[in-house]
Formats: structure tokens, sequence, C-alpha cells
């Protein structure tokens, strides 16, 4: 029987409540019993007869509260159950429970496995067996005991992609009769009727649907005017206001919510657009965009390639550009490229001290030995150096004995010029392809010709340099490595002089695959047939990344034209020249609600979670039955003031054991040396401040003789901070100044032999100056503190070796400032000492810029929780600031003990000197 949204698993035991009057009436008429009290006077008043009578009675509130005891006795007893799950079985003896468990799933996947969980349960207590069949991984279906799935309910997992067709199904599905429980992510699918039918030809099915709306992102249109967004919901009515992200890495390589724009639904629209206009810079730092909040893969869209537009400086020999522009060297290459790139056209010294991604040279032979050397340098630091032919390099001298550098064959004097009246022959065209090069799939028009080019001297090394060839087998474009970068040579002038190819389509791809463009537009599956794209990032069915370097790699025929799924999964492709991304949720896909025949039981989980109420239902009546005692004893004047004295013992006591517990930091850090870091408000760097000092913890435990205890979390407005040795004060640009009763703490802290270690955590950029938010932060915050005069810490400062030699002090940055306090003026090296004798205490504030808790960082297991550098240098950089660590917690401990002359000899030994 059903109340509203309570169900009673014993209903007939309501009927008890009928006798609640009658049970009214009898204490009713019942008064409580007297009090009995011997009173020898009390003969003086037999015989007398009061004029008024009356009944003594049990007071009506108290009748109440034993009334209401009863009825949340028999209540409780008749089973009830606050929100119910609807989990109507059926009469066959095996039950498939089919999971789309598709990207639209994981919205409330945990949902969805606690309803699983009692499907499972119900299924155990009736004796049924029961498989599983996941839509997104189709596998045959084993009828198992429903304890075996129970155990194997948290390995069930969803994929980001769609649901099987039922061709797929049919094979994978047994023989014989079985109920079907369809959990369905209420996104309609074209393949929904035919799996339908196959379920309806085994036996009964139900449907049952999450309650949770689904959202779900896609790519609009990627125009001049930003970045547009289609946001989409499946329920319509259900969202209105919607927040879209977009995220990316901050200059210091940390990953940040770069922009969100708020956005809201039109009443009865299914879709609306959100539009992104960022700085390109900044555009070209976007990694994803994603809907706030949701949680699936469907609510994220991964970026390549497309939104970033690469610097690429254009370089020819003329001083002025007058003249007819279709003649210029550089206007093909300015027509390819304007649309997807950021130009800048000038002098080869200009254009590199702007740092371009590619540098190219239009017909250009000789340089100054200053222009050569500094791009010789910046293409070793990973530049990519494009040039092109023309009659200046054709009669140049450059590249014929020796090869230059910045060229990657040897030339042939002159050039070779073809189809015209002393020509050698009829022009040429270009020959495919090959497998290996970057141009490799390619189509090339047999309408293409090349009447002249410079020709490359024939050398042991030029047939693995040469990546395009004409049709009689001359290399057209060259190849080499130079340091880190790379040089390229077309073999052709950049104009249609030489060549048609620059006014062709194929010449913009070709750039592409160099890497030199990236266009807005898709790429066409025929131009990349033959190419592999290797998977960098797998985007699972959460909206999480996850690396994908073990996955084998896609054909360039499939990557864009086979649908998400096992093959394809959504996430981020590396192939030639470019990134590209694969995202869940395709441009032209329309979500819509799925829509169920009406033969077919329809019910939703994931709202109220079901609850027994007969629990807390006894627990009341047991408070009121105790209410009902203290309310009697009150009556009859038997509660003392013992039991008055008993309950005020009782309640100081719960007072003090929660003084207590607040006390417990306090006497943990006076039991034993504990770390510290002052809390910012800024939840993150709070986290990552705590985790670093765990980390530098447990260093300390292994290396040296201190033991600390695990780090705390220091309020300066509330906690008392005279306990902790060494403070860690992450500065933040939106640190709150702390009152002046803290400054009062931290004065009293300082002047008591504490260390604060300032970290400005932005390497120092600004020197602390104005230039740097962190900068203005620290001298806000640190103007009210008795600190010294300041220096840059010194080579023969304590520091650099109380345990360690340093003269370093990174953390994740390696900024070499960092500032203590001033040495006094006294200390004057003495002749034949290394050192100077500065023992005279501690520096009570260490500043810097070179975020050492990230570098400190670790987790419950102790491994690192953020990256530095890279390879075997960044975790020697880690190393370096884990030891400046333990310099700075020795020389909190011991002072400047390690200045002591005493030390020279054994410090002298370790230098080598």
């Amino acid at each position: 029987m059903t109340f509203g949204s309570v169900l009673f698993t014993a209903p007939y035991l309501l009927l008890a409540l009928l006798a609640l009057p009658i049970l009214w009436l009898l204490l009713r008429a019942v008064p409580p019993a007297p009090i009995k009290h011997l009173f020898p006077a009390v003969a003086l008043l037999i015989g007398l007869k009061d004029r008024d009578t009356s009944t003594d009675r049990t007071p009506w509130w108290l009748l109440l509260l034993r009334m209401l005891a009863v009825a949340a006795v028999i209540v409780g007893l008749a089973g009830p159950v606050l929100n119910p799950t609807d989990r109507a079985g059926t009469g066959s003896e095996r039950l498939l429970i089919v999971l789309d468990a598709s990207w639209a799933s994981a919205a409330d996947w945990p949902q969805r496995q606690e309803y699983l969980a009692g499907v499972l349960q119900d299924a155990a207590q009736e004796g049924r067996t029961v498989g599983v069949l996941s839509l997104t991984r189709p596998e045959t279906v084993v009828f198992q005991a429903a304890q075996v799935w129970l155990r194997a309910l948290a390995g069930l997992q969803p994929e980001p992609w769609e649901a099987a067709n039922a061709v797929d199904l049919e094979p994978v599905l047994p023989e014989g009769p079985f109920d079907t429980l369809w959990l369905s992510d209420g996104v309609a699918r074209d393949t929904r009727s035919d799996a339908l039918a196959l379920f309806e030809a085994r036996g009964t099915v139900e449907v049952t649907e999450g309650m949770r709306p689904i959202l779900a992102l896609s790519f609009a249109e990627l125009d001049g005017e930003g970045v547009g967004l289609a946001v989409q919901r499946v329920q319509q009515g259900v969202v209105r206001d919607v927040i879209v992200q977009a995220i990316g890495p901050d200059p210091a390589g940390i990953e940040r919510v770069l922009d969100e724009l708020a956005t809201e639904f039109e009443t009865g629209a299914g879709d609306v657009e959100a539009r992104f206009v960022l700085p390109a810079e900044l555009q070209a730092r976007v990694s994803r965009f994603v809907i706030k909040g949701q949680g699936h893969a469907g609510a994220v869209v991964l970026t390549d390639d497309s939104l970033r537009r690469r610097d690429i400086a254009l370089v020819d020999s003329r001083v002025n550009r007058e003249g007819l522009e279709l003649l210029s060297p550089l206007h093909y290459l300015e027509k390819a490229l304007v649309e997807s790139s950021n130009l800048r056209i000038g002098s080869l010294d200009e254009v590199l001290l702007a740092g371009p991604d590619v540098v190219i040279l239009a017909d250009i032979a000789e340089m100054t030995e200053a222009s050569e050397t500094a791009l010789i340098e910046w293409t070793n630091e990973g530049g990519l150096l494009v040039r092109f032919a023309g009659p200046r390099l054709a009669a140049s001298e450059v590249s014929r004995s020796v090869e230059h550098p910045l060229l990657p064959v040897r030339l042939r004097a002159g050039g070779r010029f073809v189809g015209g009246a002393m020509s050698w022959g009829e022009p040429k065209t270009l020959a495919p392809f090959e497998q290996g090069s970057p141009f490799f799939g390619l189509t090339v028009s047999d309408e293409l010709r090349v009447t002249a080019q410079v020709v490359a001297q024939p050398d042991p090394q030029l047939s693995e340099r040469v990546i395009a060839r004409l049709s009689d087998g001359t290399p057209l474009v060259t190849r080499k490595a130079l340091g880190q970068g790379e040089v390229v040579l077309f073999h052709i002038s950049a104009n249609a002089e030489w060549s048609t190819l620059p006014l062709s389509g194929l010449f913009v791809r070709m750039l592409e695959r160099l890497s030199v463009a990236t266009s807005a537009t898709s790429l066409d599956t025929n131009e990349i047939a033959g190419t592999i794209w290797k998977p960098v990032k797998r985007l699972d069915a959460f909206g999480r990344l996850q690396d994908a370097q073990d996955m084998s790699g896609v054909a360039g025929e499939d990557i864009l034209s086979q649908e998400i799924g096992t093959d394809v999964p959504p996430g981020i492709y590396e192939g030639p020249g470019r990134r590209l991304a694969r995202n869940v949720i395709a441009p032209e896909r329309k979500l819509e609600p799925a829509v169920w025949p009406q033969r077919i039981a329809v019910s939703s989980f994931g709202g109220p979670q079901e609850r027994m109420l007969g629990g807390p239902l006894f627990g009341f009546a047991l408070l009121l039955l105790a209410l009902d005692v203290l309310a009697t004893l009150l009556l009859s004047g038997r509660l003392r003031q013992p039991v008055v004295a008993m309950l005020a013992v009782t309640l100081l006591a719960l007072g003090q054991s929660a003084e207590a517990q607040e006390d417990a930091r306090a006497i943990s850090a006076t039991g034993e040396i504990v770390l510290a870091h002052v809390v910012t408000g800024n939840r993150q760097v709070d986290d990552i401040a705590l985790a670093g000092l765990a980390g530098l913890s447990d260093t300390l435990f292994f290396r040296t003789s201190v033991e600390p205890e695990p780090p705390q979390s220091v309020d300066l407005e509330r906690d008392e901070i005279a306990f902790y040795p060494l403070l860690y004060w992450p500065v933040t640009p939106e640190q709150t100044t702390p009152s002046p009763a803290a400054y009062l703490k931290l004065n009293a802290y300082l002047r008591a032999g504490g260390m604060i270690l300032f970290d400005t955590r932005d390497s120092n950029v600004s020197k602390f100056g104005a230039a740097s938010p962190a900068g203005q932060a620290l001298r806000r915050l640190a103007a009210p503190l008795d600190i010294p005069e300041l220096e840059p810490v010194p080579e023969d400062h304590v520091l650099t070796r109380t345990f360690y030699l340093l003269q370093d002090f990174p953390g994740r940055h390696a900024s070499h400032d960092v500032w203590v306090e001033a040495s006094p003026a006294e200390a004057v090296q003495a002749e034949g000492m290394p050192f100077r004798n500065l023992n005279d205490g501690v520096s009570p504030v260490v500043i810097g810029g070179n975020d050492w808790a990230a570098a400190w960082a670790v987790d419950q297991r102790g491994t690192p929780l953020l990256p530095i550098g890279r390879g075997f240098a960044g975790e020697r950089q880690r190393e370096m600031a884990f030891r400046f660590g333990v310099n700075l917690v020795m020389h909190v401990l011991t002072g400047n003990y390690k200045s002591d002359q005493v030390h020279v000899p054994a410090l002298l030994e370790r230098l080598g000197q």
C-alpha cells in the first residue's frame, strides 16, 4: 500500500492505530500513582470534607506524548519505505540486464550502479539467474547467479561512444526465453527499435531511465569572429542556464579555466550557441571546451591545430614591394597562409626577434654573417626553416662545393629550364609522393607543370633527403634536420614563374604537411589516405583525458570516415604535420529524447533515494518514551538535584571533549617538530602547499635525524603559530591582508626565532616589483612585518652547506634570486678562510618565487604530484629542490652552527680544495 511517496510493506499493521482512542481513554482514566508520606497531624483532618472535589488526571500533553510513541511503533512495524524504487519483477527464471553504457550514461553512473545493486539483490532473493549486456561492448551473454554480478558490479564502466546496432547484438544473445530490464540513457537512436524487437522476441521488456538532465557540446563554427559551440539539451525545459568553460594550460603549464561563458536556452529551444571570442594567443592554448558540471564525454569538445594560428615569418630579397604583386615571391604564400596563420613580413633580423614558429625565405641566397648565425641558432632550437629557390639562388655560389648549413643539399650551378625554345624538353609533372614522405597520400594533378628549378648535386645522402620528385626523378623538395629543427628547400620559386604549383590547392596542403599551416577547414579523406595517425590522448566516458601511447595507430582512411567506437575512440590523434581531434558529438548530430512504444513499461531512477523509515520511527519512539520517563519523574516530584547534577556533568564533559579536540593540533605541534603553511583561501594552492610540506617531511624523516609529524595548515586569524619552526607562505594575488592582531602574532613569531618562507610562485619574474601580481601581493602582505634588510643569498651563506652543499635553490622554477637577511657589515672574510663567520642567528624570512611546494608535493604513496621539467633534468631539479628544503629546515633548527670555523677542514675536503 502506498501513500504519496511512502510505501508500506506490512500495511495491515496500521489497523492497530484504531486502538489509539481506546488507549487514550484508559490512560486518561487511570491517574498517576500518589506519593505516600507519614504525617501524624493528618489525624486532625479526619472527618473533614472539601466542598469542591476534583479527580486527579494525567496531563493532556503527557497523554499525547505517549500516543505519539505508540503510533511511531505501530507505523514502524508496518514497514514504511520512503521514495520506493519500482523494481517490478517478471515471471521468467532468467533476467537480462541491458546497459546502454554510453557517454550519456556516465552522467549518473554511480546512481545506475546503486540501482543495479538493488536489482541484483532482488534477483538473488528470487533465485533468478542474471545476464548483463553492455551495448557499447557487446559480448556473448552468460547467465550466472546474481551474487556473481554483484561482485563484478564495480568493474562495469561506460564507454565514450554510442550503443551497437541490432546486427551486432543478435549473435551474442543466448537461446531460450528471458526477461529484459533495459537501463536506457534516455537518448534517441535509430538502432533502438531493432534492438527492442530482438529482446521482445525472448520475453517481456521493461525500461528504466535516469532523471538527470543531459547536455551535450559540439563544434558549430570556427571563423574570424571566434569559436562557435552548439549546446544541446535532450530533455526540453529542464535546464535553462549553462556555463561553458575553455580549459588549457597557463604560461606556467598548469591547466586552468582560461575563460567561461554563461548562456541560456530559450523557451522550447533544444540548442543554443556559445561563442568564445579570445585573443589569438589565448585561443591557441585552449585544449578543450567543457560544459560545467556535466561530467561525461558528450559535454567535452577537444581542440586540435585548427584553433592554433602559427606565427610565420615571410622574408624575401626585395627592399621594396612595388610593382606587380603576382610576380612577388611572397604573394602566393600570403594567400595560402593568411587565413590560418599570423604572418610577419619584414627583414630577417626583425622577424627573428618576434620568435616565429616558421621562417620562410623566398629566393634569398646571400645574407650577412650575423643574420646567418642567428638563423642557424633559431633553427637548432627547434625552428622550421622553409626556403624557396629562384633566380638569385640559382645564380649564386651558395652550397656549391660544400653543403651550406641552411640548405639541405648541395646545388648545381645555374639551374634547369624546361619547356622553352632552348630547353631540355617538355615541362615536367610531379611524380606521386612516395611512402615515407610527409606528402604521401596527397593527390597529384596531371595539370601541374614545372618549367624551371635548381638542381641538387648527387650525394650519398641525397635520396634520403628527397621528399618530393618530378616525374623524371629529379628532386623537387628536399629536407634535413638541423639540431632540433628542420630545413626544407623547394627547388622551385614561391611564385608562378617556375611552376604552376603555387596556383593549386596542393601547394597549401603541402605546407600543412610540413606544419607550416594549420587549416581551419576539415581534412579531406582522400588527402590523408596512406597516413597513420597515432593516438596521443584518449577521452573516457566521464570526460577525462587519459594517455593513449599504448594504443595502435589509425589509418588515414579511417580517422575521419569511421564512427567513434572501439577502433577510433574519441581523443587527440597526431598525424603528418598536425594534430586532429575526434569528438563524441559530431556537428551534425542532433540529440532527441528516447521515445518508447506504449506497450513498454518505462520507469525512472536517480531521484530521491529509497530509504527505510522503520529504524528512524523506532528511534523516535524511544526518544518519546525517554521524555515520558523524565516527565513522570518531574510530576511525581522524584526528579531531584542529583539527576540535574548528573545531566550538568554530562554536558560539561561533552563541552570539554570538544575543546580538547580543538587543542589536539596544538598539543601535537608542541610534542614534535611540525611544518606548517599559511592558508591563502585558494584551495588548489593550499592543497599543493600541504602536499609539498608532506613530501619535505618524508624526505627529512628518511635522510636526516629530524622526524617531523604530518604538516598542518595554519589560519593566521585563529591558530597559534608559536609551535611551528617554519611557516611556508605561498603568495596569491587575491589573498586578503591579515588583521592587525594576526600581524602582532607574526612579528612576535619572527622575534622568537621562527622563519617564514615567502614563495611568490612566479619564478621571480618581477624581482618582487610591481610588474607581477604576486610581487604586488608580497609587498602588501609583508609591509607590516618587522623584516630586516635583505640581500640575495651570498655564496658563503650557511644555507649553502647546512646539510647539502648547494649553490642553487630551485623549485618548480629555477630562478637564482632567493633573498635572506643581509649579513652584518662586520662579517668580513678572514684571510685564508673560505667563509665568513656568520654565527649570529637565523634569517627570519626567506623570499623567492621558485614554487618549492609544487616540487616537493607528493601523494599518499610518495609519488610526485606535479611534473618538473623533462626527463632526467627535471628529476635532478626536483632532487635539488628537496635538498634546498632539507637545508632550510636544518638552518631553522640549528641556526648558523655550520658557519663555525671548526667545520672548515671538512667542508674544504668535500669541496675538493
